[in-house]
């Protein structure tokens, strides 16, 4: 489901998720080839309804997810206190080709990404968000 299916569904964690990850850097984990996770550092790129991510064809972020696409994004934090929040998601990434999609991303994105890059949509598959209110954790979770 791509990440029109989280705003459909709890579209307040959607607007947080979409403020905590697009243009900032978040953190990917992926599967090495022995299944041993991995993070990388990645700029993600939010907006209508998609959740995308151009990366060097062979870094290996995107080798570990053609190989095996699933994966977990989890947003930075400012600070050890957390005080904005935490928002992470997880699911199975999926190659985007079409100029159309790519078109899109690259309207959306921070930066201008390099004619090389690859394009991967992220199918959000669970979604979760933590927000501290007066040193109380509100934790929230959706699952697809």
């Amino acid at each position: 489901m791509t990440w029109q299916a989280l705003w459909d569904a709890r579209p307040e964690m959607a607007e947080f998720g979409g403020q905590s990850l697009a243009g900032k850097v978040a953190y990917l984990a992926t599967l090495r080839e022995d299944g041993s996770p991995r993070v990388h550092p990645v700029t993600p790129i939010v907006g209508e309804g998609h959740l995308f991510l151009f990366m060097e064809p062979s870094s290996p972020k995107s080798l570990d997810l053609q190989r095996d696409p699933r994966y977990s994004l989890h947003g930075s934090v400012a600070d050890a206190h957390g005080d904005e929040g935490e928002f992470a998601v997880s699911g199975r990434a999926r190659r985007v080709e079409g100029a159309e999609q790519r078109e899109t991303a690259a309207r959306l994105s921070s930066y201008k990404p390099a004619d090389r890059a690859i394009l991967f949509e992220l199918d959000v598959e669970r979604a979760s968000s933590t927000v501290y209110l007066c040193g109380h954790a509100s934790r929230e979770e959706w699952v697809r």
